[in-house]
């Protein structure tokens, strides 16, 4: 898949309520809560323009049953994607709109995820510094089997940054 890097706009938080709200017809009361995480998330910050929605649920097990409404909804279903206990679904092929994140309410990758979005919300140089990184990455890499990889240490910094940094906040 090609990398696509987008700059801002206020249209990604909408996809995500929107998203959320057909969601909440689907899954009900399985659902505890729903986050949007990730770089569209965080305004001012450049971004693949695929919408990154953390659903956080009672029992992971459950969201298993659904996958033939989600299909239905042009989602396919990618299991745990390389994280265990959790159920990643993709929406638009190789347009992609959203990935869903399903985790069940007592998984340590949540806590993860919401404190570095915090963070870069927080912290506007970080989130800055963090959108030029990838802008040069794109320059760089034309599919994403490539670029993704050449970012994880820079996340992986700035993921010990942001736990230091909710650590001591309280």
């Amino acid at each position: 898949m090609k990398v696509r890097l987008s700059d801002y706009t206020e249209d990604w938080k909408r996809m995500f309520e929107e998203e959320a709200e057909i969601l909440k017809t689907i899954f009900g009361e399985e659902i505890i809560s729903f986050e949007h995480f990730g770089s569209t998330s965080v305004p001012g910050m450049k971004a693949k323009p695929v919408i990154d929605m953390m659903c956080i649920v009672k029992d992971i097990e459950i969201i298993d049953t659904y996958k033939d409404q989600m299909i239905s909804l042009n989602y396919d279903f990618a299991g745990e994607w390389g994280i265990k206990r959790r159920r990643l679904f993709r929406k638009g092929e190789e347009k992609r709109t959203h990935h869903l994140h399903f985790y069940q309410f007592d998984h340590p990758e949540i806590e993860r995820h919401l404190v570095l979005r915090d963070y870069l919300l927080t912290h506007p140089t970080a989130a800055n510094q963090y959108s030029q990184f990838k802008e040069r990455l794109a320059h760089k890499y034309e599919f994403t089997k490539d670029y993704s990889p050449a970012k994880k240490a820079f996340v992986s910094e700035l993921e010990k940054k942001a736990i230091a940094w909710y650590q001591n906040k309280g």
